[in-house]
């Protein structure tokens, strides 16, 4: 099996298709994974069948959805997503051999979703962020006045001393990937598990789901949740991208719980077609029960600023704008 990844050796992305290759029912060694310059060169492998799977990112718990993953796979008419794996992500922070006490050091590289994961290591260094194509490029073209932010794989790829580890603003973070295949070989991808499963009953399964409401206005996202809420059906993420063709148009993203076969999903995907959206299912794969979603957010965790309807008058004028 040919599996295509964001490279060079060395990435998250790297690691990611290393450990799916190894769960895939073969050994890891038996998959042949090629690295490739950019996201869309994954999606055109896998598109043209050059590549039989591609695995990218697509979200961090620090920064969010990764934009060309998600335009890619919104944009794409013949791949989608049939798994997920998930990493918990650190930084390590690297030089050159015999430039860790260096004081030309005067810039850190990485990806940006590295180095925005890494500010405060950046900032105390009084370094000047310079963004790669990833933590991976970062690393193995590292020049003597820069230091990369990278797994601690690169060190040993690339033959780099490090300067520090766990580097990252916050520990624990996480950063989930997607799996892909042609659309006409997803069901085939699906079958062994499905099979397993019981055909993905309950919350096993996650779909994402691309949607254009073809008439907008008010109540527009007011109506498409409700018909969520009707069903049962769980919506865990929802953002929007814009449609590239006109101003002020907007393709929304949608996470939700459950396989598109399921019947309460074929039921909403119905009701959503029969209200006029455009649909396009973008994935769907097994995941483990259960975990955050929209319902799942701890007081503690919400933006700095936000306020609660039991708090003072005054610190609700001030989160609110009264």
């Amino acid at each position: 099996m040919r599996v295509a990844y964001l490279g060079p050796e060395g990435t998250f992305t790297h690691e990611a298709a290393r450990r799916w290759a190894g769960g895939a029912g073969a050994a890891a060694e038996d998959a042949a994974l090629e690295p490739l310059a950019t996201v869309r060169a994954v999606h055109d492998a896998v598109a043209s069948g050059a590549a039989d799977r591609g695995v990218v990112a697509i979200e961090s718990s620090v920064e969010g959805y990764v934009v060309p993953s998600l335009d890619a796979l919104v944009g794409s008419p013949d791949v989608v997503a049939v798994d997920e794996v998930v990493l918990d992500v650190s930084f390590d922070a690297f030089v050159r051999p015999g430039h860790a006490d260096d004081a030309g050091l005067r810039e850190a590289t990485a990806h940006p979703h590295g180095l925005a994961q890494c500010t405060r290591f950046v900032a105390e260094r009084g370094l000047l962020p310079v963004p790669a194509s990833s933590n991976a490029a970062a690393c193995r073209d590292l020049a003597e006045h820069q230091v990369a932010f990278g797994p601690r794989l690169c060190g040993e790829l690339y033959g780099l001393e490090t300067l520090a580890t766990g580097v990252e603003d916050f520990a624990g973070a996480r950063t989930r990937f997607l799996v892909l295949c042609r659309r006409d070989g997803a069901a085939a991808a699906w079958a062994p598990v499905r099979a397993a499963d019981g055909d993905g009953a309950g919350a096993t399964w996650r779909t994402m789901l691309a949607m254009t409401p073809v008439v907008t206005g008010p109540g527009v996202l007011a109506r498409v949740t409700g018909e969520f809420a009707a069903r049962g059906v769980n919506m865990t993420s929802l953002v929007e991208r814009p449609l590239k063709v006109r101003e002020s148009q907007y393709v929304f993203v949608v996470t939700l719980d459950g396989a598109p076969w399921e019947p309460r999903v074929r039921d909403l995907l119905a009701a959503l077609l029969g209200a006029g959206d455009s649909l396009k299912v973008l994935g769907a794969f097994p995941v483990s029960p259960g975990g955050p979603g929209l319902d799942g957010v701890l007081p503690d965790h919400v933006p700095t600023g936000s306020v609660l309807q039991q708090d003072a008058d005054e610190t609700l004028a001030r989160g609110l704008l009264w």
